[in-house]
């Protein structure tokens, strides 16, 4: 067939005798797709027909999971200290753990200041009975000393002053620390490696110095559960909200608290926000240490959602897909709380904008993504 060959009516070609064969139409112009969009870089524009969907604004209540520890209250912590510088003459408690009460005699101690200080009382008692200021005043140091109001009057009635003085306990709990050991991470390493019954590290015969640590107690009745709320919970996260603590190990032990203070600050080594629930663990009896679930009620508010899927974290930005005539542009985002399967848009989009459903379908895994603000 010779193409130069064209007639408007069915006939042979006059060259060669075939017959003409009709030629098709032009081809229609599409709308959609052009070329310069297929042109475009892979990092800033993709062509898809992806669904779409909008922003919906809901009123989601939502509850915040979290995993957390029992731990001692630190406010409840009590420390006995020597008031006067002397020597352990007789100890009453032997090793760390033990369980001591308010009242409860812990150890005697020899202090020559302290001995000085009853014979001076006694002299003026004896040689100057009337100087009821100085007596006073002898007996006053006395009891800021140390010594009990019944064995000032008991050595006043013998006329003779004792060797030693008892030191008795201010607070209930369990003694785990002791010899200044209190505060330093040293103490903590020790009580985690030794025993419940590992002996204590002060001895009879042992000299204390003034105003030194002598023991710590800890008072395991007054408790608190430290929960750990990741980054994207904290805005859902307030004090006074309602939690329901659930011990691992017993959840029939479940309690109810309140978030009674979030640390303002993150923890060395750590990815999280820790929030305080104070309780009294007089009743339940949950061991120190005991790993919890809690489970947070949050205060619903009306926002602007998405599903989780529309979304693609960049580490510090969050991007989407927005709609774009013949494909799809990537567009810089800021969110919020995350509930479940879908994620608040704080920022970044308007309510009349598409953004395709599943963002992951248009990743480019060799490419890097460029935003559009």
């Amino acid at each position: 067939m010779h193409p130069e060959i064209i007639s408007d009516k069915p006939e042979k070609c006059p060259k060669c005798g075939m017959d003409l064969v009709l030629k098709d139409a032009p081809a229609k112009k599409e709308d959609g797709i052009k070329l310069d969009d297929l042109l475009k870089p892979t990092n800033n524009y993709v062509v898809s027909q992806l669904p779409v969907i909008r922003l919906s604004k809901e009123n989601i209540p939502t509850t915040v999971e979290a995993l957390g520890v029992i731990d001692y209250d630190t406010r409840q912590i009590g420390t006995i200290s020597s008031r006067i510088a002397g020597r352990i003459e007789k100890l009453y408690v032997r090793y760390k753990f033990q369980k001591v009460s308010k009242g409860q005699r812990i150890l005697d101690i020899y202090s020559p200041e302290l001995l000085t200080a009853q014979q001076n009382h006694l002299f003026l008692l004896k040689n100057d009975r009337s100087n009821s200021m100085m007596i006073n005043a002898s007996r006053q140091k006395l009891l800021l000393l140390g010594m009990p109001a019944s064995q000032i009057q008991s050595i006043s009635r013998k006329g003779k002053p004792d060797l030693s003085v008892p030191v008795f306990s201010n607070y209930s709990g369990y003694i785990q620390s002791a010899g200044g050991m209190a505060n330093s991470s040293q103490a903590d390493d020790v009580m985690q490696a030794n025993s419940v019954t590992a002996e204590l590290p002060l001895k009879e015969g042992m000299y204390l110095q003034k105003g030194e640590n002598i023991f710590t107690i800890y008072n395991p009745s007054r408790s608190w559960a430290l929960l750990n709320i990741f980054a994207e919970d904290i805005a859902l996260v307030s004090k006074g909200q309602s939690v329901a603590v659930i011990p691992q190990n017993d959840p029939s032990s479940r309690f109810k608290g309140t978030v009674d203070f979030i640390e303002p600050f993150f923890r060395p080594g750590s990815k999280t926000v820790t929030a305080r629930v104070y309780f009294d663990n007089s009743v339940a009896k949950i061991p120190i240490g005991t790993q919890v679930n809690a489970e947070i009620a949050s205060h619903s508010k009306v926002a602007d959602w998405l599903p989780k899927t529309a979304i693609v974290s960049l580490g510090m930005d969050k991007i989407v897909f927005k709609k774009a005539p013949g494909g799809f542009t990537a567009h810089k985002v800021g969110t919020g709380a995350i509930v479940k399967d879908k994620i608040e848009i704080v920022s970044g989009l308007e309510p009349g904008d598409e953004v395709a459903e599943n963002a992951r379908y248009l990743m480019d895994s060799e490419s890097f993504i460029k935003v559009t603000k």
